[in-house]
């Protein structure tokens, strides 16, 4: 197998999309729990798991045509 598409392979990257809100405690153990989930389950080394945090502002999310920020 190629080493690059096997590097590839290994690398798993994680986005997650969360409202703004969270302490930097619960975002670095939300990261640590899911680094740990990815690496048991997809069988790769923690060290090789990427995960992107994306926080977005209550006023700029919606569901159900309702703004997150409750105005």
């Amino acid at each position: 197998m190629d080493s690059k598409f096997q590097e590839a392979q290994t690398m798993p990257l994680v986005h997650i999309d969360l409202i703004e809100g969270r302490t930097d405690e619960q975002l670095r153990n939300l990261v640590k729990d899911v680094t740990e989930a990815i690496s048991k389950n997809a069988n790769v080394p923690a060290d090789r798991v990427h995960i992107v945090l994306n926080e977005m502002r209550k006023d700029r999310y919606s569901v159900a045509g309702k703004m997150a920020d409750g105005k």
